[in-house]
């Protein structure tokens, strides 16, 4: 079986939860393997061929927003599957519709080899070795990245308006209904932020912070610096790369350490942020005291758990979580840093369907 077909059969099977990623290859189940750059029947308006590793992205995501998935798409270097494909691509995988003219009945042919071997053995010396196709992908991720700044400002656009970003079945359009900022709790349009202390003297700083969310290692602030040769970034990208269950979604935040760079509606985005434990850290934050910023955004407080009990004595006072590390057993890191992730997760859910 072509890996098109494979997909399409798991995804009607609604068995997308067994294709698993080992190295370089997908294995469905214990029925199909294929490279994960194998070249799939189905092109794309644009001329080429989607691969196999494209299209598992888009299915696994294509509940998101466009504008999330390509973040996420360009933020992990995967090729995005093209606005103007996405509908007829989901009927054809799901089966609303049984074919497309997007169709090219001309794959590459995969040998039996590719299949999984159910004792175990993983035949990789039997294996052809993937071919790379480097001019495409890159061909691939400028066309990704001219989407992604297409939809980028459009939804900028229509935050500037006041207008929430909705899309239609062939097109996109705009939500006539306007965004209130700051008059609730709910999560607001775009990209969540996550701030942080510019300030040295906290745990995790700007020049840190994904180390630690995404590897769940903590480098010290002063040895990141350095290994940046002072260079500050004005904003940080981080995605959960790991979990307790394994769960394979993926959702991009913006870690920043200047809330006055901030305008009004982007304080809708603000889902956390990691305390210092000074009351002039929140100074000229559009809330009236702490009940208020804590109820909209969750804060952690990081420790270094062997500390005094004085360190926390004022923001034992909030509603923030402390998150304990020890000073020398990075092996531990880890498990503090799920914490932070599965707490943060549970209080954006919550403010997105609030």
């Amino acid at each position: 079986m072509d890996p098109l077909s494979a997909l399409r059969d798991f995804t009607i099977r609604g068995e997308l939860d067994k294709i698993v990623r080992v190295n370089d290859e997908f294995r469905f189940g214990t029925e199909y393997s294929f490279p994960c750059s194998a070249e799939t029947a189905y092109r794309s308006k644009q001329g080429n061929l989607y691969n196999l590793e494209t299209l598992v992205f888009y299915i696994q995501n294509h509940h998101r927003r466009h504008t999330e998935y390509m973040h996420n798409s360009l933020s992990l270097r995967i090729p995005a599957v093209t606005f103007t494909d996405r509908k007829p691509l989901l009927d054809y995988l799901t089966g609303k519709v049984s074919t497309s003219d997007s169709i090219v009945w001309n794959p590459p042919k995969f040998p039996d080899e590719f299949r999984p071997d159910p004792s175990g053995f993983d035949p990789d010396s039997t294996k052809p070795k993937a071919t790379k196709r480097e001019e495409e992908r890159q061909r691939l991720e400028s066309q990704q990245r001219k989407d992604g700044l297409v939809a980028k400002s459009r939804l900028m656009g229509a935050e500037e308006r006041g207008l929430g970003l909705s899309y239609g079945d062939e097109m996109m359009g705009f939500d006539s209904k306007p965004k209130m900022h700051l008059k609730g709790s709910k999560l607001g349009e775009g990209v969540p932020i996550i701030l942080v202390p510019s300030a040295f003297q906290t745990l995790i700083t700007i020049y840190n912070v994904k180390e630690f969310l995404e590897d769940g290692v903590f480098v010290p602030t002063d040895v990141k610096v350095k290994q940046m040769k002072g260079a500050r970034p004005e904003c940080v990208t981080v995605q959960k790369k790991f979990s307790r269950d394994r769960d394979r979604v993926v959702t991009a935040y913006e870690v920043r350490d200047k809330p006055s760079a901030l305008k009004p509606e982007d304080w809708d985005r603000v889902v956390a942020v990691f305390v210092l434990g000074k009351e002039w850290q929140f100074k000229d934050w559009p809330f009236k005291d702490h009940v208020e910023i804590f109820n909209k955004i969750i804060g952690f407080f990081m420790r270094f758990e062997d500390d005094s009990v004085e360190s926390a004595k004022i923001v034992k006072q909030w509603n923030v979580k402390i998150i304990s590390i020890s000073k020398n057993k990075r092996h531990q890191d880890r498990a503090a840093a799920l914490e932070v992730w599965d707490r943060l997760e549970e209080f954006v859910r919550g403010r997105s369907h609030s």
